[in-house]
């Protein structure tokens, strides 16, 4: 017995020393602000939101007069920070429908959110940018030639993002560098596959779906291949983005332009 004792007590401990190494982790992620702001947080973010936030905040995030949820497109009137934003996700806010989120939330998952509810808080009408959006707008569908694989509110191709809400979701900075350096980040979404199959031929395009028996694949043509995997001999995952770089073929005002037009592309009032 006074062994099992004494080896609760030290597991006790142990616990008690865990259990304040992960507050001063959150303490310091707090203190240095948001570990977790990448852009792909922020789509992380918006995830974990459309799931567990829209039934008050509605999927728009512009809140709900009826539960009393604020707008959170705007500027936020009980946060100004980002710790700020966290603290209220976690502890909620009393007196209001505002609860805790839940315990067993993994922090990054947190700081995620709050990546994207801070995203939501830029107003456009705050951010001069030295392009001109009409000129961008005219650029995109013609020099530019981003509809071949880009889709803006049902017209398009649809072998990149969808652009209808693109100004949501990235800022400036980061539509700039998509534009000049789109490999620096690709998703696994928008990876390519090229499969070989058994009869020698071969399918190269973005992989759509997966399961155990098929891959789904639509080519450069938007052609979607459905290839049983039986009949496949090999196949590689190639993780850099199908878009090119525009740093060569456009002036720097005409990236600015464009990068105008993107920045303007919301949800429709």
């Amino acid at each position: 017995m006074i062994w099992n004792f004494r080896v609760w007590l030290k597991l006790a401990l142990l616990l008690e020393l865990l259990v304040i190494g992960l507050w001063g982790f959150a303490a310091s992620a707090q203190d240095a602000g948001n570990l977790y702001d990448t852009a792909v947080d922020v789509r992380l973010g918006e995830r974990y939101f459309q799931r567990q936030c829209t039934r008050c905040h509605g999927e728009d995030a512009k809140g709900n007069d009826e539960t009393g949820a604020p707008d959170l497109t705007g500027r936020l009137s009980r946060a100004s920070t980002v710790a700020g934003i966290y603290r209220i996700l976690r502890e909620g806010i009393a007196g209001t429908a505002m609860l805790p989120l839940s315990p067993d939330t993994p922090d990054p998952t947190v700081w995620q959110l709050v990546a994207y509810v801070d995203s939501l808080s830029t107003d456009p009408a705050n951010i001069n940018l030295p392009g001109s959006a009409s000129n961008g707008q005219t650029l995109y569908a013609s020099k530019g030639g981003c509809s071949t694989c880009h889709m803006i509110r049902g017209n398009g191709g649809r072998l990149g993002p969808d652009l209808s809400r693109v100004g949501e979701r990235r800022d400036p900075d980061e539509l700039m560098s998509d534009i000049v350096s789109p490999h620096e980040e690709v998703l696994p979404r928008w990876w390519t596959v090229k499969a070989l199959l058994e009869n020698g031929s071969t399918v190269e395009g973005l992989r759509m779906n997966e399961d155990t028996f098929t891959l789904r694949v639509i080519d450069r043509n938007s052609e979607l291949w459905s290839l049983p995997k039986n009949q496949i001999a090999s196949f590689e995952r190639i993780q850099s983005s199908t878009m090119p770089s525009y740093l060569q073929t456009l002036a720097e005002s005409e990236l600015d332009d464009l990068v105008a037009y993107l920045f303007s592309l919301r949800k429709e009032n």
